[in-house]
């Protein structure tokens, strides 16, 4: 059974926005294009930090640029 998602992570990929769901241990779970409803309806009601850049995430964002990740949304989810 996979664990579920815990972090929505909304980041530049190639000039394109890109969500990316993570579990617990920041293993990605899911991605898919930010755009979608889904993205809008697992955001309600959260604030974003811009804690991609931190060293906790550098194993789960390692393909991300620098930049990318300083820019990067990063939603806690309720779960």
């Amino acid at each position: 059974m996979q664990a579920p998602a815990k972090y929505l992570v909304i980041i530049d990929s190639d000039g394109a926005a890109t969500a990316m769901l993570f579990d617990a241990q920041r293993r990605r779970v899911a991605d898919f294009d930010a755009g979608t409803e889904e993205v809008a309806v697992m955001a309600t009601g959260l604030r974003p930090t811009r804690s991609a850049a931190t060293a906790e995430w550098d194993r789960a964002l390692a393909g991300s640029t620098d930049a990318a990740r300083a820019e990067a949304e990063v939603y806690e989810l309720d779960v």
